[in-house]
């Protein structure tokens, strides 16, 4: 099965800091931004290309290194929040652990039913 491919893209441009979903098969890219919406994702994979996130946490310059692949994704125009505040967290940024973080262990390649963003974070559903 294809999977869409989610990302927070820090590119230059008019899609900084959106979030950035590729869908397969011809299925097109949108960028959405993370105050205007919601991501609900399902069937998620935690994806890192680790030789590059290193270079990254050693001082290199940002480039993209993760993502989240699913199965499916719904995007939910704000105002209909389904984060609660005892969700758990799901984190990535390279320059802090050149992994992805979860319970406060690698998390890379773990598989999660359901993920949810808010603003520009990621939580476990």
């Amino acid at each position: 099965m294809k999977t869409i491919k989610v990302r927070f893209n820090l590119g230059a441009g008019k899609n900084f800091k959106k979030w950035k979903i590729e869908r397969p098969n011809g299925g097109g890219i949108s960028y959405h931004s993370p105050d205007e919406v919601q991501l609900i994702m399902s069937g998620c994979l935690l994806k890192n290309q680790q030789t590059t996130a290193l270079k990254i946490f050693e001082g290199a310059n940002k480039t993209v290194c993760s993502w989240i692949l699913c199965e499916s994704i719904e995007i939910v125009a704000n105002g209909v929040s389904t984060q609660h505040p005892d969700s758990e967290m799901v984190s990535y940024n390279p320059r802090v652990s050149p992994n992805w973080i979860y319970r406060g262990s690698i998390a890379d390649g773990m598989r999660f039913n359901k993920l949810v963003s808010s603003g520009n974070k990621v939580y476990l559903k």
